[in-house]
């Protein structure tokens, strides 16, 4: 194999493992902003099924001892519908996936960035031994 369609061929390896990287980020993203929307938005909860009154439901995060914190001793269903540990199961998740969507981004775009400078410090070598320098 030739150094051109060797080269060419690690920038498509390089270009790949940079899709991988975005990808898993993009994934990462989509898990916190699940995370965001179960604590930092209001909801409702029906006390049981075919409720036409649910009861409304301050955000997990954003509330002083309101509805979400209090719990069934008061008979709120608040508590028990949107837990912290699904929240944190989420983070907990999205931890390991942007690590490697970050290192595959990185692995990649430097990859790119490697192989687009020795190609331009061999064109320049050749134009150098051209002109006799």
């Amino acid at each position: 194999m030739r150094s051109r369609e060797y080269d060419v061929d690690f920038r498509d390896r390089s270009s790949r493992t940079r899709t991988w990287g975005i990808a898993l980020l993009a994934v990462a993203g989509l898990l916190w902003a699940w995370c965001a929307v179960l604590v930092l938005t209001p909801y409702d909860v029906d006390r049981h099924s075919g409720d036409h009154y649910p009861e409304h439901c301050e955000s997990r995060l954003l509330t002083d001892r309101g509805t979400a914190n209090e719990g069934v001793q008061r008979g709120d269903y608040c508590a028990d519908e949107r837990d912290w540990p699904e929240a944190l199961a989420l983070l907990g998740l999205s931890l390991p996936t942007s690590i490697t969507g970050v290192a595959l981004f990185t692995t990649g775009t430097l990859s790119r960035r490697m192989s687009a400078h020795a190609e331009a410090m061999r064109e320049l070598d050749r134009i150098a031994d051209e002109r006799g320098v």
